[in-house]
């Protein structure tokens, strides 16, 4: 048999599989599981956005599409970016309708990132940045939040970690997995920092809707930060549409036409259907949008009740819907806690450090379910907690 593992790329072969779907797929084994680990909205998508698709298959439209999109859909974006986030593109040149944000990020760390170049990434993050950054043939420098900070990372820890190789900085608030949010006067002296050594900034704001307190700051709409911002954004969480993957980056032209020359050459186009589907989405669907993020806010203050009752210290998130609950009173590391939960109690969580070593002594919870799941998990994990509780004081009481 032909040994394919000396064969395949290097860089992908060291990279680990996602710790988000690793729990997702042990989830999906067992029988009556209640799963607090994928982050994808319980709503079904709204039914104006599932007629347009079906009208728009029903009238044959199942052909490709401009690479950058649909007209019609890239002048709404721009559109409805100038209005919720107070920042201008034109919708001919700087828009680029992409399948899901995801493949905006990969498209974005390709069109900027050289052999070597250094890209920082504050953790915890996302699980697919660092992948992704050394899949782009750059190296990922880690900048580690903390609890203590309420994971915003500060304009001095930007400054401390550039060196001459260094080209682009990461930022996603709000953040998953941690739901912290950047006041706007901590982002503009980030972003004071990364016009001051020319940086690169990928904004990544799909979460900018669940924004509960305050108005989420679009990074480029801070002074000076527009035409050095590659945004991206999508209509996964906030329009419950993760199945759609449709998402959309904005920017410079230079930068846009570059990523869209890569996009033509590997994905051509978003498929026709979710792009008429999003441009709905925009057009008529902004109070369903509205009524989603009041539900997952109301969540949100559960769950903080909820971990206070356990006696879990737990960071309000601002934004996003995970919270990411300390687990240390355990005494388990955060994959024990996310393995035993799941063989004990049934209840899915993910592991912190699956979002960086910064991670660890955290699991990611998240909200999007139903407030009778959540409320049904959170008993779950109250007794899982108790006895782990009556456990680390047992062994301790007996000097182990």
């Amino acid at each position: 048999m032909t040994d394919w593992s000396a064969r395949l790329n290097p860089t992908v072969r060291e990279i680990k599989p996602s710790g988000i779907r690793r729990f997702f797929d042990l989830a999906s084994e067992m029988k009556g599981v209640i799963s607090l680990g994928v982050g994808e909205p319980d709503f079904v998508t709204p039914w104006r956005v599932r007629e347009a698709c079906i009208y728009a298959l029903e009238r044959g439209y199942t052909m490709y599409t401009a690479n950058s999109g649909l007209p019609a859909l890239r002048e709404a974006i721009a559109g409805y970016v100038e209005e919720a986030f107070g920042v201008t593109y034109d919708p001919r040149g700087e828009v680029l309708v992409t399948v899901g944000v995801s493949e905006a990020f990969d498209l974005a760390l390709r069109a900027v990132i050289a052999p070597g170049d250094e890209v920082l990434v504050p953790e915890p993050c996302y699980v697919s940045y660092r992948p992704c950054v050394a899949l782009a043939g750059g190296r990922p420098v880690v900048v580690p939040t903390t609890l203590e900070q309420g994971f915003r990372v500060s304009a001095g820890q930007i400054e401390r970690a550039i060196t001459p190789r260094t080209k682009a900085l990461l930022l996603c608030y709000p953040s998953n997995p941690t739901g912290a949010v950047m006041p706007r006067a901590e982002l503009a002296a980030v972003a004071e920092a990364a016009a001051a050594r020319d940086l690169i900034v990928i904004a990544d704001e799909i979460y900018a809707q669940l924004t509960y307190e305050g108005e989420h700051t679009c990074f480029a709409s801070l002074p000076g930060m527009r035409d050095r911002t590659i945004l991206l954004q999508g209509f996964s969480k906030a329009f419950a549409m993760t199945g759609w993957r449709i998402g959309y980056a904005a920017g410079h032209a230079d930068v846009i036409a570059a990523m869209n020359k890569i996009h033509q050459y590997t994905m051509l186009c978003a498929p026709i259907t979710a792009q008429m589907a999003a441009l709905e989405a925009l057009k008529h669907c902004r109070d369903e949008m509205r009524r989603m993020v009041n539900q997952y806010n109301y969540r949100r203050r559960l769950v903080i009740e909820a971990f206070g009752a356990m006696g879990l210290p737990c960071f309000e998130p601002g934004g996003a819907f995970y919270a990411f609950p300390d687990i240390g009173v355990t005494g388990l590391t955060s994959e024990e806690f996310a393995e035993r939960l799941l063989m004990e109690e049934k209840v899915a969580v993910v592991p912190g450090n699956a979002f960086g070593e910064s991670g660890e002594g955290h699991v990611r919870c998240s909200y999007a379910a139903s407030v009778e799941q959540l409320t049904e998990a959170f008993k779950r994990m109250e007794r899982f907690v108790a006895r782990r509780r009556r456990t680390t004081a047992g062994r301790a009481a007996c000097g182990g």
